[in-house]
């Protein structure tokens, strides 16, 4: 038997960004505290969601991977209370900048880094802009609870992100997000079709997926985004097991077997079966 409890959290941010640093260590301190030992914050949590219009004075808002103070901080506390903490940041290297990702162990080690491999591009959610697209390709990491797969946001729409992860060992993924409504279409909601398509990785790759977004208005340039939350956590099956609202700050735990879950999905044979001779398509945009 080899249990872990993942967690997530989800909170609106402000311009502050120490007001919003200390909000996600506040949540991280409370899961903990509740026995969560993987504790996932949502995407970009250390300002606003600045993508909403392409404005350049946001690139001074990137900082290094080596010596990060953001990292550094978070490392400190993952070392203090024992956790793992997969921590969203914006990176900047060289001339290039990237939505990247650092994953710190119940030590305070950071292991290593992920840069967002899909980026996209419309009204509301302006990337291309801002990012390249990552080159470290689909990562994981032995953990001290667990082996952790992540992908950050668009990255989840992608079932081949998924699935690579799941092939390179990982024993739960994790994607941190900030989604919300369509300026173009305020009318149209996407939050089922999010949910449904990490609950789909779940189900093919018989393993925990957990996703953490964020709440709250935000307006750039007067162009709005309203993040519509319902971070959730769903078990091997693509079942949900907790989930948040659209609006209220929230904490969520869940616990997993991993060796129960790991000879589960050994003896389903989903990855035995698999024809990779078959999905040379794959390799082309165009199919």
């Amino acid at each position: 038997m080899r249990e872990v409890t993942v967690a997530v959290t989800q909170f609106a941010c402000s311009d502050d960004h120490g007001a919003n640093a200390d909000r996600a260590e506040a949540l991280v301190r409370q899961a903990a505290a509740e026995g969560g030992q993987v504790i996932l914050p949502q995407e970009l949590f250390h300002g606003p969601y600045f993508c909403i219009t392409e404005d350049p004075r946001y690139f001074d808002w990137a900082a290094p991977f080596e010596g990060n103070p953001l990292i550094a901080r978070f490392a400190e506390l993952a070392r203090e209370l024992g956790v793992v903490l997969p921590i969203s940041y914006f990176e900047r290297a060289g001339q290039a900048h990237f939505n990247s990702l650092a994953m710190v162990d119940a030590d305070g080690k950071v292991l290593g880094n992920y840069r967002k491999s899909h980026i996209p591009q419309g009204p509301g959610y302006e990337e291309k802009f801002y990012f390249s697209p990552g080159d470290t390709g689909f990562k994981v990491w032995e953990t001290a609870f667990g082996t952790i797969g992540v992908g950050i946001c668009w990255d989840q729409w992608f079932p081949e992100a998924a699935r690579a992860m799941a092939l390179q060992g990982a024993e739960i993924l994790l994607y941190p997000t900030a989604i919300g409504s369509e300026p173009p279409a305020p009318e149209y909601d996407s939050q089922p079709h999010w949910e449904m398509t990490m609950l789909g990785h779940a189900a093919a790759n018989i393993m925990p997926v957990a996703a953490s977004n964020r709440i709250g208005r935000e307006v750039q340039d007067g162009r709005e985004v309203t993040f519509y939350g319902t971070s959730f956590i769903a078990d091997q099956a693509g079942q949900l097991v907790t989930q948040a609202g659209r609006e209220d700050e929230a904490v969520l735990l869940a616990r997993f077997d991993l060796d129960e879950i790991g000879a589960l999905r050994r003896s389903w044979g989903l990855f035995r079966d698999r024809r990779p001779e078959l999905y040379r398509p794959l390799m082309k945009l165009g199919g």
